[in-house]
Parts: structure tokens; C-alpha cells; sequence
């Protein structure tokens, strides 16, 4: 017998979990925001453009990324990025992803 069950998909993990099956080597992550920001909606705000899953980490322990909203989207960049070498996320606009994939905008997550 089947029967139905409530879950929630999260989109983001979907797609890296996705992205990794596919053997992709870049994952785009498009959102409302054309960077990653820390300390965002403050005076403080700073945009991330190139960090390691090291740095994304410890930026998620110290709070600065909302939980589902941005929180889910760089812990899935993170977790992309580090499933194999050579692998990078891109996190941006989707008007800004041709820009963000020839590196000139968006948050990338790489390993160095």
C-alpha cells in the first residue's frame, strides 16, 4: 500500500543534490539578490563575491544569513562546492547570471 506523506522540497538542496548526480561542475542558485551579503540590511552590509565553503561556514555560524531565505542557499552552494574538486556555485539575480558565470557579479563558492 502507498500512502501520501506531508514533507517540504527544499529547492536549494534539490538542485545541488541534482547539480552533484549530474556531474556538474558549476551550480547556479538564482535568488532576489545579486550578491551574498554579510551584515546585510545594515549600514555595516558587505557584499561576498569569492569565499571558500571555510569562510561560508564560519559566516553561517556567526549568524549573518537568514534561515530560509539565504541560509539554505549557501549551505547548499557549500555543500556543492566541496563534493568534489574543481566544483563552484554561483549565487546571484537571475538577470545578473551571465554576468555572475563570467565572474563580474554574483557570490561564488569554491574551493581554493
Amino acid at each position: 500500500h502507498l500512502r501520501g506523506a506531508s514533507a517540504v522540497i527544499d529547492k536549494d538542496f534539490v538542485s545541488e543534490l541534482l547539480a552533484e548526480d549530474l556531474h556538474a561542475d558549476y551550480l547556479i542558485i538564482l535568488t532576489a539578490v545579486e550578491n551574498v551579503a554579510i551584515r546585510f540590511g545594515t549600514p555595516e552590509e558587505q557584499a561576498l563575491h569569492d569565499i571558500t565553503p571555510e569562510e561560508a561556514r564560519t559566516y553561517m555560524d556567526q549568524g549573518h544569513f537568514a534561515p530560509g531565505s539565504m541560509l539554505p542557499k549557501v549551505q547548499a552552494a557549500v555543500k556543492f562546492a566541496e563534493s568534489r574538486p574543481g566544483r563552484t556555485a554561483l549565487i546571484t539575480l537571475l538577470q545578473k547570471a551571465k554576468e555572475g558565470i563570467l565572474g563580474k557579479t554574483g557570490t561564488r563558492i569554491h574551493q581554493p
